[in-house]
């Protein structure tokens, strides 16, 4: 197959300064989680963007000097000579495919507390660091020293950039969180000298960092900057006139514009708060202001939308980082005419919370996402089958699908069994629920790969019991029947069930999901799970008109959303929807028409009346076909059974993306020979101290 010649325009080539691109897919700097800790995964996974056709791929963030990190987040590092070789080795894998390779260099300043370093921040004005944990520390007003060494220690970092392989060297004052971002912002820079003050004085250092950095490198590497557009705070913060104006002042300066907006939690806004492009009215406009060619994000998956913005002149290049994410491949599958074979981003931001964790990035549309060194996985590819035995999967959820779909790619004969009449599981149900529609691309994509694997079949409304597994006699057998809630309230904070009067009016969110709605108005959602589910719910029931009090023992909505970067847009729309909030409550006791909570902090009772209470806690395994095939494991040989495993929520609930890399696993390690000498079974890389 090859690609319509309506997409031709995306494989343009593109000069950049002295470089050029092999086409218009552009991934942008983006966080993994690895950085430092973990330099070979971060080069292989580059490197498989690369592999999957992108023309320019970038590093996340990359701290020039000791005296501006941030732990506890791990990025990469650049602070000496010593740090070349390891990202010598992701300019080098990027390469590999004929790509550029991008490197952001960072200063956070007011973002960095310098929890490691322990050196004073610096900033433009002395006052709080601004990080997400809200550390008790305050950086120090620059003196004109401090603004020369800042000046000298962008520069060699740049060098070191280039020495390192990489073609684009970026001046970063995008997101709120680059040192140049603080200075260009009245509410940071507080100066009366000649940076601050007026609009041409707060571009003074960042006029001068790109000029330093084109004198030191730029006959060789290209010098981008990325900006921020608008940081949607309305006056408070910078707009977009503003941002004009100081792109007009700067037109010509660098070799690309890379235009964001900030914080990071507006760019990367999650599907249940913004569409696909939804940044391209803060962005347009701009492209006319320079010459130069122009990058900017959307959670682009689609190629008609990508086509549409080059045509119309608004950006020259896609910029992407969660599609990239989700489909390292989508270039090459453009290229090659597979359109349908796109694995779209579903704007969980699940990719985000590695990083806020400090974990290896994850992805619930591809499980192979950080595991590439680490374990060996590729996004498109898996090795071929071991036998020509039969694989039975019985559940067709996240982590069925997933394991279905791959089984089927290693050559296996496989079958799939789901009691419903449908495909998708838990997937299927929550992608109705508000604000949660973009999740059903985890279904629709495995659909689309099942299409063209002839060596699986799905039997629907097949609700499997031990004699059926015995009979059918299919000697590889994965177990992956899902989970259900708890309607007894244990959860993080109740170990045991709540204490519960046979007559109160008590659900789940399965009765909700499946439209068995509570009677009567006034109603409580108890939420100790913490992620969306409860929420969700929440607003669900308002819409349908009930009287919603939203309690939970944390103190705030959805606490754990914090770290896909949408608490605040989650606790402000159920607060504008007309929920009423009851934080740090720990639930004691339902009673008919009365639910007793205690303080989490006095343990003070406060009763709630209510009509009926949803309990949303936490959910317990399906694994009752499961442990029955355990205790008939005496049974197996003669009926030509060799293996049966729990897999995915049937083995322990967690989020979609833990079922779908279950799932995958399960495929990956289907017969594969153990070895005497792995015991962990993943790659690292280790300090080794010398004696």
């Amino acid at each position: 197959m090859s690609r319509d010649p309506i997409y031709d325009i995306l494989f343009e080539p593109i000069q950049i300064g002295p470089v050029v691109a092999k086409n218009r897919f552009f991934q942008v700097p983006h966080c993994t989680g690895l950085g430092y800790r973990d330099p070979s995964a971060s080069a292989w996974l580059r490197g498989m963007k690369a592999q999957g056709g992108w023309g320019t791929v970038c590093t996340e963030q990359v701290e020039i000097h000791h005296t501006s990190d941030i732990t506890p987040f791990i990025e990469l590092r650049i602070w000496d000579d010593r740090d070349v070789p390891m990202l010598a080795k992701i300019a080098d894998k990027i390469h590999a495919y004929d790509s550029l390779a991008g490197i952001e260099l960072a200063y956070n300043g007011l973002n960095g507390p310098n929890l490691y370093g322990r050196e004073v921040p610096l900033a433009p004005t002395g006052m709080s660091v601004e990080s997400f944990t809200y550390d008790p520390v305050s950086a120090k007003t620059m003196d004109k020293q401090d603004i020369r060494n800042l000046r000298k220690w962008h520069r060699d970092a740049a060098v070191r950039g280039m020495n390192a392989g990489f073609d684009l060297v970026y001046v970063y004052a995008g997101h709120g969180l680059g040192f140049f971002h603080h200075f260009l912002c009245k509410r940071y820079n507080q100066r009366s000298d000649e940076y601050g003050g007026s609009l041409e004085n707060r571009i003074r250092i960042l006029k001068e960092i790109i000029l330093d950095t084109k004198e030191a490198i730029g006959d060789k590497c290209a010098v981008p900057c990325r900006l921020t557009v608008n940081e949607l705070m309305g006056k408070a913060g910078l707009e977009t006139e503003e941002a004009k104006d100081i792109i007009s002042s700067l037109a010509e300066l660098p070799d690309l514009w890379d235009f964001c907006l900030a914080g990071w939690e507006n760019d990367s806004q999650t599907s249940r708060f913004s569409q696909e492009g939804f940044q391209d009215q803060y962005r347009r406009g701009f492209k006319s202001l320079t010459t130069k060619p122009v990058v900017g994000v959307g959670r682009y998956t689609s190629p008609d939308k990508m086509v549409s913005l080059i045509k119309s002149g608004e950006l020259d290049l896609i910029g992407c980082a969660r599609p990239s994410i989700a489909d390292p491949f989508m270039p090459k599958k453009i290229e090659e005419g597979r359109i349908d074979d796109i694995r779209e981003c579903i704007g969980c931001n699940i990719c985000v919370s590695g990083d806020f964790t400090m974990s290896p990035i994850r992805c619930t549309q591809n499980p192979s996402m950080g595991e590439e060194w680490r374990k060996g996985w590729h996004p498109e590819f898996i090795r071929a089958k071991e036998s020509d035995k039969a694989v039975l999967i019985v559940g067709g959820g996240p982590a069925g699908l997933e394991a279905a779909q791959m089984l089927g790619k290693r050559g296996y004969e496989v079958t799939l069994a789901e009691k419903e009449l449908n495909l998708g599981g838990r997937v299927l149900k929550e992608s109705r629920l508000p604000g949660l529609a973009a999740w059903s691309r985890v279904v629709d994509y495995r659909l689309s790969q099942f299409n063209k694997l002839p060596n699986l079949e799905t039997y629907f409304d097949s609700n499997l019991e031990p004699e059926h597994l015995l009979e059918f006699g299919i000697p590889l057998v994965g177990i992956c029947t899902g989970s259900t809630w708890h309607r007894t309230g244990q959860g993080f904070n109740l170990r045991q069930p709540a204490e519960i009067d046979e007559k109160a009016s008590v659900y789940s969110p399965d009765d909700i999901i499946a439209d068995n709605l509570p009677k009567g108005k006034k109603v409580i959602v108890w939420d100790d799970d913490h992620y969306y589910m409860g929420n969700v719910l929440a607003e669900l029931l308002i819409q349908k008109g009930y009287d919603i009090s939203y309690i939970t023992p944390a103190p705030e909505v959805a606490s754990w959303t914090q770290n896909t970067m949408e608490q605040h847009l989650i606790q402000k729309q159920l607060m504008e929807m007309g929920g009423t909030i009851y934080p740090n409550l720990i639930l004691a006791k339902i009673e008919e028409g009365l639910s007793k909570f205690t303080c989490s902090y006095t343990n003070r009772e406060i009763n709630h009346e209510m009509d009926a209470i949803v309990l949303v806690s936490s959910r317990y395994p399906n694994d009752s076909l499961f442990s029955a095939m355990i205790q008939r494991k005496d049974e197996w040989n003669d009926n030509g059974l060799e293996m049966v495993k729990a897999f995915g929520d049937c083995e322990a609930p967690a989020t979609i993306a833990h079922a779908v890399y279950a799932g995958r696993r399960f495929a990956e390690e289907l017969e594969a020979k153990p070895s005497k000498d792995i015991i962990v079974p993943f790659k690292r890389e280790i300090t080794e101290l010398r004696s």
